[in-house]
């Protein structure tokens, strides 16, 4: 879902340059199917965030058959860890075989189920959390995933602004989860929070 201006988003998509044949399979994978991925202009943006900091541990709550995964584990390097959670089953051995065929499967862990007790099992701290699960379980998601941060560490959220419900004067529940979210996101004094307005909008939180 892309909620900018549509001219902006074709010119973008006009001048990034291509990406590997694993990647690109994927996004072809996602479109046939109508499975909703982050895409490569947010693929990109998440690269930047994890190589500015120098993250070696990131943590993904809800992975998909691994598209985000595969970006943050180009970014981390052979040395770091990207831990997965994922609640399809199905979504796993369809993920792995990416990750196989892309050179980068040892640095990934994989597990299936709920990533809000998934996250209580696995051990340590991150130096980047990315969120994109149902949107009405991120308030209880955040709760869960700041205290696993690092500080300096980046949380970072997927479908900020929603398909533009956020506007919607009566808000169903998982438009209401993005707006607690948000909110939360931003009076929270343990984070500083911006939304970048691209496609469906991503915040990105650095917790001080």
């Amino acid at each position: 879902m892309e909620f900018v201006n549509h001219h902006v988003v074709d010119y973008l998509h006009e001048i990034i340059p291509e990406r590997d044949a694993v990647l690109t399979e994927m996004e072809e994978l996602a479109s046939k199917k109508d499975y909703p991925i982050i895409g490569p202009l947010v693929g990109r943006l998440l690269y930047i965030v994890t190589k500015a900091i120098g993250a070696q541990r990131v943590l993904e709550m809800g992975s998909g058959f691994g598209y985000s995964a595969y970006w943050f584990a180009k970014a981390v390097g052979k040395d770091g860890r990207v831990v997965c959670t994922e609640d399809r089953p199905e979504n796993e051995p369809l993920a792995q075989s990416f990750f196989k065929r892309g050179r980068i499967a040892e640095r990934i862990e994989f597990h299936v189920g709920d990533a809000l007790k998934l996250i209580d099992k696995i051990e340590g701290e991150f130096d980047v959390v990315f969120l994109d699960i149902h949107k009405d379980r991120y308030p209880k998601a955040l709760k869960k995933a700041l205290p696993r941060l690092r500080r300096g560490g980046i949380l970072v959220a997927d479908n900020s602004l929603w398909k533009g419900k956020i506007f919607d004067k009566r808000p169903d529940a998982e438009t209401a989860g993005i707006l607690t979210f948000n909110r939360m996101l931003y009076t929270s004094k343990e984070l500083f929070t911006s939304i970048v307005p691209l496609r469906d909008g991503v915040s990105i939180s650095l917790k001080l």
